[in-house]
């Protein structure tokens, strides 16, 4: 499946969910008792990416302030879940300097690349800024890190809950009940197929991280260069 067919299969099935109030609250977001984390290596988009999405934001604040927004510091696409955030994980249970090294082993070759950020899709429980890749790097650079992240005998979780393909960005979360669904939906459809810029890629971060990214959170353990 195409990557535009994709998103637009996941939007239509996930506002369908919206709008039945069928979607997911997640429960976890203020709990000072969520102890998941794990390590992820990441992307983020540039400044002017930033501003476009959180003009969005700043309107659909408007409407359902009580839901969860991402901040600049926290907006990112995820390269790879190398382990996938669980309740007591810390840094202390891995030698983080493999890890540094099987990623660096994954980029050798590997240039920078373009992600067109366009348009919104949605899940049940949160809503996303879809990415759209030049060329197949990133595609490579995934395929790489499968093949020596399973080789080399460290714990990772990649591909545990689903092998990623897309390139999006997680803006909003839903925290509580929509009060303004109708008006909420209005919004996120005229940008349906919004252009919030073309980042190029130069450096991607391997990040120890809480299961929303938070900057208070995140430790960075290196960062690369494309």
């Amino acid at each position: 499946m195409q990557l535009q067919e994709h998103y637009h299969k996941l939007y239509q099935d996930s506002i369908r969910c919206i709008q039945a109030d069928a979607y997911q609250i997640d429960e976890l977001i203020d709990a000072a008792s969520d102890n998941r984390f794990g390590i992820t290596l990441l992307l983020r988009p540039d400044d002017v990416v930033k501003g476009e999405i959180q003009k969005l934001l700043s309107k659909l604040k408007l409407i359902e302030p009580n839901q969860y927004f991402y901040r600049d510091s926290d907006l990112h696409v995820t390269v790879m879940s190398i382990i996938s955030c669980y309740n007591g994980f810390g840094l202390g249970q891995i030698r983080v300097e493999d890890y540094i090294k099987t990623v660096r082993k994954s980029i050798h070759g590997l240039g920078p690349f373009e992600v067109e950020f366009k348009g919104l899709t949605a899940s049940p429980s949160c809503l996303m800024v879809q990415g759209f890749l030049a060329d197949d790097t990133l595609s490579q650079l995934r395929d790489n890190l499968r093949s020596n992240f399973r080789d080399s005998g460290l714990e990772q979780s990649i591909d545990k809950r689903y092998s990623i393909q897309t390139a999006h960005s997680t803006v909003v979360r839903f925290k509580e009940k929509l009060k303004n669904k109708d008006e909420f939906l209005k919004v996120v459809e005229k940008h349906r197929d919004h252009s919030f810029g073309i980042s190029t890629v130069n450096t991607i971060e391997l990040v120890y991280n809480d299961w929303y990214q938070r900057k208070e959170y995140v430790k960075t353990l290196c960062k690369f260069e494309l």
